[in-house]
């Protein structure tokens, strides 16, 4: 089979049809609004898309034929033709399986039974759409840098600072040296200190939070591996990784801001680094969790058996 024009060009495939929805997630903050109309009326109605022509798509979203090219090639796909062969096959995708009963909009009324499926669902679907669009390579890459890592720092705010400590508590519990930071004061401080063979990691779903890009900025300088994990991987923080991880970036609305729905796709992310390093270091690893299951296991014996 003949390689289209990007995978000759970059040695990149266009994205898998089941992937497309996440790839639009992900960039439409970055679109221009005529673009982000496009990239809307694909993902929202594949079906329908397919059966138009690039005119017809372009008078569909109020746009131009070049705003519809634009964007095909902004979701990864050479020119419209191979956009509209992702959309009939996610169409079909779609239609196979069971369509969702419920939405993901939570209104003020809504009985709590509604709520916890509605959750259920986005939850499910913000999982779906990060692991689609995880870069592997860029995730390998950050697991052996962990793995030979003399030092590890986690930078990370608010609900992120949350999933820094995470990651920092399973990393310690396999016998690496990981700190987490949630005062910038502090991970600046500790980043000084940072060498070649040391990683920072700095998660900030904008991908602009000052406080998070400080540090991981002076840790790039001092020559340290550096990762991001973020929803926005055009953001500011990314010119200082030399690795991006990419988080499925979900609607915010009054009753669910974006604090939940990313720190589900950030937690995702942290276990798949968490593994990868496990695997890569198992000969130390195993022992060393071993070693914290039995030291705190007298503290969930039976009473009794105390």
């Amino acid at each position: 089979m003949t390689q289209n024009v990007k995978e000759i060009f970059t040695g990149e495939a266009p994205p898998a049809p089941a992937a497309l929805a996440a790839k639009v997630r992900t960039l439409a903050p970055s679109m221009t609004r005529s673009m982000q109309r496009v990239a809307e009326a694909v993902a929202g109605d594949p079906a329908g898309c397919a059966a138009l022509t690039v005119t017809g798509l372009a008078e569909r979203t109020g746009t131009s034929e070049a705003t519809v090219v634009r964007t095909a090639r902004l979701l990864g796909y050479p020119g419209y033709r191979d956009l509209r062969l992702a959309l009939a096959g996610l169409a079909a995708h779609q239609q196979s399986g069971r369509a969702p009963a419920v939405t993901a909009d939570i209104a003020v009324d809504d009985p709590i039974a509604d709520v916890v499926a509605k959750l259920a669902y986005d939850e499910q679907q913000t999982l779906a759409d990060t692991a689609a669009g995880l870069d592997t390579v860029q995730l390998g890459a950050a697991v052996s840098a962990l793995a030979a890592a003399g030092r590890i720092d986690i930078y990370g705010v608010g609900a992120s600072g949350l999933v820094a400590q995470d990651l920092h508590q399973k990393l310690l519990r396999i016998g690496l040296i990981a700190h987490a930071f949630s005062d910038p004061h502090l991970a600046v401080t500790n980043a000084v200190q940072l060498r070649a063979k040391d990683v920072a990691i700095a998660i900030t779903h904008s991908g602009s939070t000052g406080d998070v890009i400080e540090p991981l900025r002076v840790a790039f300088e001092r020559g340290a591996t550096t990762v991001a994990i973020t929803g926005r991987p055009d953001g500011p923080v990314s010119q200082y990784a030399d690795h991006v991880l990419t988080t499925s970036t979900a609607r915010e609305s009054e009753l669910r801001p974006a604090a939940m729905s990313s720190r589900t796709s950030q937690l995702l992310v942290v276990d798949c680094l968490f593994i990868g390093v496990a695997q890569r270091t198992y000969e130390t690893a195993a022992p060393a969790l071993a070693a914290s299951y039995e030291a705190l296991a007298h503290r969930h014996a039976p009473r009794g058996a105390r």
